[in-house]
């Protein structure tokens, strides 16, 4: 009885594609696209259990903001380094779904961190955040990406896959592709469009605001993807693409670090302009 219905549900998973690849190149078979999304599932898993100890095991202090950041950059910077194999075996519209899916879902469950260093500096601007608490955490943000890769080449020289097979120790290339300048007025741009948008929602209280957020931000990414890569996050850039053949420092510190910095602080300085208000106010929910 058990191994007929374990023959039933193996035909099910074969006939969906999830399974009866090469044994011998992949696990068990198995899709290799099914051991990227588990492996992501896992990261994700594994980061929110060392969040939450975190939280338990110590008290509300700077010393606890930068564990928590130094966690969560790792959770996003692991993923972002998974979708680098779905990106290149399955196209960008796999890497634009997986994207959107994972922004709605950071969106919902990241609350003490943000693993990006310009929300913080925004908070400072702001007058939320002292500069040396924002130093301290972008201090855990930096040490965060620079260790994943650690992380992942382990995953990769396993070679589970056919997809991961060389890729631990193969050497990685620049996504920037137009002159440095241009790269980081893309960058800019790209990165204040995010946070006026980010920010509108968040104003207006829409209750789709996740959705709407994650879709227009995945829009924006897809539209730079061919020309700096489209990170918009000096962190996320820096674990990914720092040192990788065809940039130099200087060009990838100016790209994607002073570029999204930029973008964020003209986006915070354009939201509180008058007219923006102004019109913000015109389209605020009413409360009674």
């Amino acid at each position: 009885m058990a191994k007929r219905m374990a023959t039933k549900v193996y035909r099910l998973f074969r006939n969906l594609g999830l399974v009866g690849y090469s044994s011998k190149k992949n696990i068990f078979g198995i899709h290799p696209l099914v051991i990227s999304t588990a492996y992501i599932t896992l990261s994700i898993g594994c980061c929110y259990i060392l969040r939450r100890a975190v939280k338990s095991l110590l008290n509300d202090n700077v010393f606890r903001d930068i564990i928590l950041e130094f966690i969560t950059t790792i959770e996003m910077c692991i993923c972002f380094f998974e979708l680098i194999i779905v990106t290149e075996n399955w196209g960008i519209i796999a890497y634009a779904i997986s994207l959107f899916l994972l922004t709605i879902f950071w969106d919902n469950i990241w609350s003490d961190a943000s693993a990006c260093p310009y929300t913080l500096l925004e908070e400072v601007i702001e007058g939320q955040r002292e500069y040396s608490n924002a130093a301290l955490r972008i201090c855990g943000q930096i040490a965060g990406a620079l260790v994943t890769f650690s992380f992942v080449q382990l995953f990769w020289a396993m070679e589970l896959v056919y997809t991961h097979k060389g890729k631990a120790f193969e050497d990685c290339t620049a996504d920037l592709q137009v002159p440095m300048c241009m790269g980081a007025f893309i960058e800019a741009v790209g990165t204040c469009l995010c946070r006026l948008i980010s920010r509108a929602l968040g104003y207006t209280e829409n209750k789709f605001s996740s959705i709407i957020n994650a879709l227009c931000s995945t829009i924006i990414v897809v539209a730079a993807f061919d020309t700096t890569g489209g990170y918009f996050n000096p962190a996320l850039a820096t674990s990914l693409k720092l040192g990788c053949e065809g940039n130099t420092f200087m060009e990838h510190f100016v790209t994607y670090w002073a570029g999204a910095i930029i973008g964020s602080v003209a986006a915070y300085y354009i939201f509180q302009s008058q007219k923006v208000q102004e019109y913000m106010e015109k389209v605020k929910p009413k409360t009674e």
